[in-house]
């Protein structure tokens, strides 16, 4: 392959980068404009899936693949949901793409709703993202001005209306099903599945959810075809007959204790050391790093050792972690205690589950209060093992819950225990007790 040359990323440091007439400067649109005159919708959808484009907003599914799903000749609505809640720690590559190249992300958003025939696309960005909901809105109504969205567009026989909406600032709302029951006006509880959303989902009607970053993938998958985006990236394992390959490029965003924490665009299959030593230029302070998250807390954590490990989506599987995730690294040095990791980890999870389901309700809870007890210099040996089987009880892969946050939030819990049981060990008989923090007093008080 040829050097690496940013493209999702290209245009973030061009000066009015958000405005639709520097993008259109810059080629923006035309690829749009080409499909809709080219490209029959099943032919788009074709292009996708022979691309291996997969799901850039953790799981990882096929995109061709998922908007297949959708009920053969529907006499329609159908409907396009676009996540851009992006509530994982640590994670900001979305945000970054829709504060400064909004355009991208509408033109593969339109591309991908051509492919499925949505007659609406609802773009749901957290609440807490206000640039970025703004320049998206920006976007849209630029969009509608030029004739880009609206009836009819560009003369073709398709025609799209959007709608921006705002969340309500929980993590919860980044499952598909949750942020549906957001978008309808009710609670974010995940809904039970099946019917999945493409049979049955906002309002009832087939929907289709996708990420910024997989829409932003489509717009370049469109320009630049299918060859170039299978050039990079890592092929699938023959030895692993369920793996779709991990192709195209991809956002890693670099944070913690690191001297450069930023956002890069790079082929799949990069290592975790390569992110830290080149692009993160390094552990901070002149440390070495104990340990990193590979892709956002849910993933789980990897020792120093498993660096090398490929970050594709089944690199950081080998290792024991959930997957890729959102490819969201974060690095702790070798003065971080584990305990204080998991502290901060499991204090998300507990505040963030939604509590429909018991077992992650409770065990969310439970794992808190077992670490902050840990912390607290008042742990036993035997908590680390009712730790271990709390994070095996929850989620949806034990069949207890119905949405994966209780895996994600178990995950982190089993791994740093098994990869780091003697640092938890050694601060259980009193090496390294501290005093809890107030933030530690008021959340037991809350429970």
């Amino acid at each position: 392959m040829a050097k690496f040359e940013p493209v999702l990323l290209k245009r973030i440091a061009v000066d009015h980068s958000d405005s639709i007439g520097t993008y259109m400067a810059d080629g923006g649109y035309r690829g749009l404009t080409r499909a809709l005159k080219e490209y029959s919708p099943g032919q788009l959808v074709d292009l996708v899936k022979n691309s291996g484009l997969r799901g850039r907003g953790g799981a990882g599914f096929p995109t061709g693949l998922k908007w297949t799903f959708l009920p053969k000749d529907h006499p329609g609505p159908i409907y396009f949901c676009v996540n851009a809640d992006e509530s994982e720690p640590c994670t900001f590559n979305n945000r970054v793409l829709m504060e400064k190249d909004p355009h991208q992300v509408l033109e593969g958003i339109i591309l991908s709703c051509y492919a499925v025939q949505a007659s609406k696309v609802f773009i749901y960005v957290r609440y807490e993202y206000g640039p970025a909901y703004r320049a998206m809105e920006m976007a849209v109504r630029q969009a509608y001005e030029k004739g880009f969205l609206g009836k009819n567009i560009k003369g073709s026989p398709y025609s799209l209306d959007a709608v921006m909406h705002r969340g309500a600032a929980a993590y919860i709302c980044g499952e598909e099903t949750g942020l549906i029951e957001s978008l309808e006006g009710k609670r974010a509880w995940p809904r039970i599945k099946p019917p999945f959303p493409a049979v049955e989902g906002a309002f009832r009607k087939p929907t289709i959810v996708n990420n910024i970053e997989t829409v932003a993938c489509v717009k370049q998958i469109v320009d630049l075809g299918v060859d170039w985006f299978k050039s990079m990236g890592v092929p699938p394992n023959p030895a692993i007959p369920r793996d779709a390959g991990s192709y195209g490029p991809k956002l890693y965003c670099i944070s913690g204790h690191v001297q450069n924490p930023c956002l890069v665009e790079l082929p799949m299959g990069i290592t975790m050391r390569e992110l830290i030593d080149v692009h993160g230029q390094g552990v901070w302070k002149g440390r070495k790093a104990k340990g990193g998250i590979p892709g956002g807390i849910s993933m789980g954590v990897m020792t120093e050792k498993e660096f090398d490990i490929p970050l594709d989506f089944n690199g950081p599987g080998t290792v024991g972690c959930l997957g890729l995730g959102t490819a969201a690294v974060t690095v702790f040095d070798d003065q971080t205690s584990i305990v204080d990791v998991l502290y901060n980890i499991c204090r998300f999870f507990a505040h963030e589950s939604c509590g429909q389901c018991t077992p992650c309700r409770e065990g969310t809870s439970w794992m808190f209060k077992m670490v902050g007890r840990i912390r607290n210099g008042h742990g036993r040996k035997e908590d680390l093992n009712i730790l271990e089987e709390v994070g095996n009880q929850i989620g949806i892969m034990p069949g207890t819950t119905i949405c994966g946050l209780a895996d994600g939030a178990g995950w982190p819990v089993k791994n740093a225990i098994r990869k780091f049981r003697q640092e938890f060990e050694t601060y259980i008989q009193g090496g390294e007790s501290r005093k809890p923090l107030v933030g530690l007093q008021m959340a037991q008080a809350s429970h």
